[in-house]
């Protein structure tokens, strides 16, 4: 699993830190800080990738893209829906 966010899209509106804590976090008001690899030896845990697809699927302008060990891609620009 890797995450890209698009940091001129993002707006700072939270709901990914609020949903993934573990991997998004707000540094100040408005600059996102992110774990672009959020797994260890290549093995995400359940829990932890839910909580990683709620986050990409709750961002309000689509600025977070979730790119799964296979290839696929998820919610984001360029992803698929």
């Amino acid at each position: 699993m890797r995450l890209v966010v698009d940091l001129n899209r993002c707006q700072g509106y939270a709901q990914c830190a609020f949903l993934a804590p573990e991997v998004f976090a707000m540094h100040g008001d408005e600059a996102l800080l992110y774990d672009p690899n959020p797994v260890e030896d290549g093995q995400a845990d359940t829990e932890l990738r839910e909580n990683v697809t709620r986050a990409v699927a709750a961002c309000p302008v689509r600025a977070i893209l979730l790119e799964l060990a296979d290839g696929h891609a998820g919610d984001g620009p360029g992803g698929a829906s």
